[in-house]
């Protein structure tokens, strides 16, 4: 699956990575091992939120996202309301110009076409409609893998989600919500591919054998507000959240049970500190952890996970270690269900319910026969991400196959 002799071709990855959230991070190390695998000549750089992390860890030239560095901070004085204007202008040159550069732009994963969580349209959806712009008017072929979306109340913001998706070379989702969620803002997904999250093609440990006893429950938190439409009651959210998740783990520890609290992103890291000084007990103790592997590696030890981010969740079930989600979103959903889990799912919003224990020693009940389920089902992940990356190569890499919008409608079978 070689691209043909000749010049070598030009890859850009593109995204919030290296920016502290582990799933993206993930996500872009499973497109790497790809490109690795199967474009070996090709070369490779990127434009992420986070260059030096990406610099350093991956050994790829990178630049910015964003001109103005405080893209992210609020903007209250009139030197930052002009500076992020200023940026705004700037980054559409900066980006058509990294565009023109390549023949392949790659969006690795990410809910880069949700709001599941706080989002502003002049951020990362502004940033993608560039790239998706950009890369029509120049033939760069831009490719939205394995991607996220869902349902997006903000007008600003559906209509750059709905223009950057309908301008891409190809688009495949990470499950069939986000491909009708597409379908509902307008966009044509006839054809569109449905596949696993890409995180699942990377290596997992082996999970160790159950202790036999109650043994270690990971639980993965996070700074958890609520969706983007629930800014007005996003400290009520979190602190119901919050207290729920501390009392769930004070319950766990009056058990006698050892808990090992994980994160996701950087930002998750002020729940841990709230969680550790509310339980103060040697049974508790955190994680840190700079990537999916090392999020495996905490996991693979446990006798069960609770977990709140979608990419905990992942993790979680790639090593096959009984899970459940405290889920925020259709996303976290519709992975449960389709890894055979669906029954263990509570609401993050409800985590304060005494539903959460219930559920979760009904979980360790069924202990040994998730573990199969969990075994199988990621044998079926390993095949459809083969063929995920097999159509992504056919797509869009020169010379390999159709580079029209819709070039994969005769794509493998999707997940369920």
């Amino acid at each position: 699956m070689r691209p043909p002799a000749g010049p070598a071709v030009r890859v850009g990855l593109f995204g919030l990575l290296g920016s502290g959230n582990l799933g993206n991070d993930g996500s872009l190390e499973a497109v790497l091992g790809y490109l690795r695998r199967d474009h070996r000549d090709a070369v490779v750089d990127a434009m992420c939120g986070g260059p030096e992390v990406v610099r350093i860890r991956h050994r790829l030239p990178a630049t910015r996202l964003h001109w103005y560095r405080g893209e992210y901070r609020t903007a209250s004085r009139a030197g930052a309301v002009a500076g992020k204007g200023l940026g705004k202008l700037v980054d559409a040159l900066r980006t058509a110009a990294w565009v023109r550069r390549h023949d392949v732009v790659i969006v690795p994963g990410m809910g880069v076409l949700e709001a599941t969580l706080p989002l502003r349209p002049w951020g990362f959806p502004y940033a993608l409609f560039l790239l998706c712009a950009s890369g029509r008017l120049f033939g760069t072929r831009v490719a939205l893998v394995g991607v996220g979306a869902g349902p997006v109340g903000n007008r600003a913001t559906r209509t750059l989600v709905r223009w950057s998706a309908r301008l891409a070379a190809y688009r495949s989702y990470r499950d069939t919500q986000s491909r009708d969620a597409l379908r509902e803002m307008g966009v044509d997904t006839t054809g569109d591919p449905v596949h696993p999250d890409l995180a699942f093609a990377l290596p997992a440990p082996p999970a160790g054998p159950p202790s036999g006893t109650p043994g270690l429950v990971c639980v993965g938190v996070m700074d958890f507000h609520g969706a983007d439409d629930d800014r007005d009651r996003a400290e009520e959210i979190h602190r119901r959240y919050l207290d729920g998740t501390t009392r769930f783990v004070r319950a766990l520890v009056e058990d006698g049970r050892p808990v090992r609290l994980l994160t996701g992103d950087a930002v998750d890291a002020t729940v841990v500190a709230s969680i550790l000084d509310a339980v103060d007990s040697p049974l508790v103790t955190a994680a840190e952890t700079a990537s999916l592997d090392e999020l495996m590696r905490e996991m693979a030890a446990a006798d069960a996970v609770v977990a709140t981010r979608y990419h905990n969740l992942v993790c979680a079930l790639r090593v096959g270690v009984p899970t459940l989600s405290l889920s925020y979103a259709a996303k976290s959903d519709a992975l449960m269900e389709f890894m055979g889990l669906g029954a263990y799912r509570h609401p993050a919003r409800e985590a304060d319910d005494d539903r959460l224990l219930e559920r979760f020693r009904e979980l360790e009940k069924h202990a040994a026969e998730l573990r199969q389920t969990l075994a199988e089902r990621n044998l079926t992940v390993g095949r459809l991400l083969d063929e995920q990356f097999t159509a992504l190569t056919t797509a869009v890499f020169p010379g390999t196959g159709p580079t029209h919008a819709h070039a994969h409608a005769h794509a493998p079978r999707e997940t369920p």
